[in-house]
């Protein structure tokens, strides 16, 4: 085998291990719908490539993203009663909610890379008021563990 060729293998190998090593780092964070109207996790911090996964333990409830860093680019909503899975590739914020249950206050915030950038846009995201109430509240925890981290 040539230097030239030799070389360009090696580059392929590397990238292989480069690849291998970043889908070995990506966590899957698993929430579930829970009997009180609520997610099992609502905020929940964490990295570019990782993915959350909703789980369908009870009935009545699905996923809505209403804010995040790229209004233009926000995960599809899912389907009532049904497992939804979104890969994370952009850092920021994102609040989501179940459609039904979104006037009661049942939303999440994903904190992705630790990035606060879009927070102001969060925050003047139009809800009902007790789900104002309650984006509040969620934006407070999740500011708290930006500052304990």
């Amino acid at each position: 085998m040539d230097c030239k060729n030799f070389s360009l293998l090696a580059l392929a190998a590397m990238l292989v291990t480069v690849m291998i090593s970043k889908s070995a780092n990506s966590e899957t964070i698993q929430i579930a719908f829970t009997q009180f109207d609520t997610f099992s996790i609502e905020v929940a911090k964490i990295d570019v490539g990782d993915t959350v996964e909703w789980l369908p333990e009870n009935k009545g409830h699905n996923v809505e993203f209403l804010a995040g860093p790229d209004m233009a680019d926000l995960p599809p909503k899912s389907d009532m009663n049904a497992f939804h899975s979104v890969l994370f590739e952009r850092k920021g914020v994102y609040l989501y909610g179940c459609t039904p249950h979104l006037n009661m206050g049942m939303l999440g915030l994903i904190v992705v890379g630790n990035d606060f950038h879009n927070i102001e846009g969060v925050k003047n995201t139009d809800l009902p008021n007790v789900a104002q109430s309650v984006l509040m509240s969620l934006l407070k925890e999740a500011q708290s563990f930006a500052k304990s981290n």
